[in-house]
């Protein structure tokens, strides 16, 4: 379950959220289970985030920092993770359907059992 201090820094954007970060290095936020549709957040830092099953249902996340975040069984349906960095994520699970993967590192990422419906992947090609 989501830390909910934690919830509602994210939810202020990612400046105030990189700040928090900055101050809390040691810490592995724990946002899983949030909503987060619809979210802006270019370039968030999410490394090392628990984020299993949250719902980030049409958020923007390109350029985001998802090394070795936790998303099993995350909703991404028609994320933007264009240029996204998914080192080591484990995406066990994860709903991919209509995401955009363009430029996403996915270099040891488990994606068993992910859904890749219509997701535009790294290279451009689509996953039908």
């Amino acid at each position: 379950m989501a830390n909910e201090g934690q919830l509602e820094i994210i939810k202020q954007g990612t400046k105030e959220w990189h700040a928090w970060r900055e101050r809390n290095r040691q810490l592995k936020p724990d946002l899983s289970g949030a909503n987060l549709s619809n979210y802006e957040l270019v370039g968030v830092e999410l490394y090392e985030t628990r984020l299993s099953n949250v719902i980030l249902t049409g958020s923007n996340l390109t350029g985001a920092n998802l090394a070795g975040a936790d998303l099993t069984s995350a909703n991404l349906y028609q994320v933007n993770l264009t240029g996204a960095n998914l080192r080591g994520a484990i995406l066990v699970g994860a709903n991919f359907t209509g995401a955009t993967l363009r430029g996403a590192d996915l270099t040891d990422a488990n994606l068993s059992g992910a859904i890749l419906s219509h997701t535009t992947m790294p290279d451009g090609s689509m996953h039908v």
